[in-house]
Formats: structure tokens, sequence, C-alpha cells
């Protein structure tokens, strides 16, 4: 599928402000996934190329945020293998839906994604008790996982929240380790859409670009 350089550019563009929005609080997906069905991509290509770009920007941040020394990597050993683990799942499942369905079902994601960030929680960044233990912590990012294999947008919004409200940590330590786990799930999920033919590269790789410079600008917001 070719598109003209106007679209790649405006595609471009979408992807550094997502990649912003992503590296603060996460849902940069919804804007790039409209912005990719907009320019007339399919569902399951538009979030395997979302993917693509989103694996880049969320790497971006991971190296921002490790190098101020705000990620635990041994603690969140095993989180980290539940939420990729979730995601390959997660991958799999949206390939084996009807396009027509998924058509359908995409912009009802969206609008309920967008109404969660509207009159969702808030966080602090106060740390607080945590109220459920390590097990329950990997089986939550198994199954947010799962939905970012699938869909994706509000993902790391959905994690920062889970670990301020259920495991006592602070906004910005919740924001470091959300992109850590938002990391492992956007790799799961791209592997697995790339072996089933989804991804368009030129279109994911030019919108990488943009969301490296979006996720640095971002994390150092963030920080």
């Amino acid at each position: 599928m070719e598109l003209g350089f106007e679209v790649l550019a405006l595609l471009a563009l979408a992807a550094f402000v997502a990649g912003t929005i992503d590296a603060l609080a996460g849902g940069g997906g919804l804007i790039t996934i409209p912005a990719l069905m907009a320019a007339g991509i399919p569902p399951v290509q538009a979030i395997a190329t979302n993917k693509l770009q989103s694996s880049f920007g969320t790497t971006s941040a991971v190296l921002a945020f490790a190098r101020q020394g705000r990620i635990d990597f041994r603690r969140f050993l095993w989180p980290v293998a539940g939420a990729f683990a979730g995601s390959v799942g997660g991958a799999i499942a949206i390939q084996r839906v009807d396009p027509s369905f998924l058509a359908g079902l995409v912009p009802v994601l969206l609008v309920a994604m967008a109404a969660y960030f509207l009159f969702g929680p808030k966080a602090g960044e106060a740390d607080r008790k945590a109220r459920l233990g390590h097990a329950a912590l990997v089986t939550v990012m198994f199954g947010l996982g799962f939905y970012d294999g699938f869909f994706g947008p509000g993902t790391g919004s959905f994690m920062a929240t889970a670990l301020v409200a259920l495991f006592g940590m602070g906004l910005v330590s919740a924001t470091a380790h959300t992109k850590l786990l938002n990391l492992a799930s956007n790799v799961a999920a791209l592997a697995t859409l790339v072996i089933g033919g989804q991804v368009l590269w030129l279109v994911g790789l030019v919108m990488a670009a943009a969301s490296i410079a979006g996720g640095q600008l971002g994390a150092h917001l963030a920080l």
C-alpha cells in the first residue's frame, strides 16, 4: 500500500504527538490508530503498524527513564513476562476476528478509551501501601498485555493506574515502569503481527522516527 508524501508527513506528526503523550501517561494510540485508518489502512494493519512505531517510541522512553535510575528491572521481571505472554495471545486473537466486525469494533473501542481518559481516575505522586501482591501484579499485566496485543490504545494509562491504585506506586515511578511493561507488550504484539504479515514497514518506520523524538520529549516532561 502506497501513501503520498503529505499523508506520511501528517502520520509522522501524529506519531510525534502520540509519542509525547505515551511517555507521559499512555493513550497515544488514540491519535495514531485513527490517523492510520483515516489514511485508508485496514484495522488490523493499522494496529500492526502502530505497534511498530510505538515500540520505537516506548523504547526511547524506557531508555530515558532508565538513565535516571527510575526503573527496577529485577522487581518487574515477571510482570514484564506476563505482559509479553498476554500480548502474544491478543495479537493472535485479533488476526482471527472477522475484518468487517473489527472495522465496526475499533471505533467503539476508541470512543470508550477517550471516555476513560476524560472521566477516569487521576493518579497522585505519593507512594502508598500496595493492596495486592506480586502474583496479582503479574496476572493484571498478563490481562492488560492481552488487551494491548488485541487493540492497544489506553494500555499505558491502564497499567499506570493499576500500579498506583493497586500496587502503591507514585505517579512518576508508575509511569516509568509502565513504559517497561508496555515495551514488552508492544514487542510481543509486533513480533506476532510481523509473522502474520500485517505490518506496513515504510509507514511504520517513518512514524517510528517521529515517535522516538516524541518519547524523549514526553519522558523529560514527566521527570
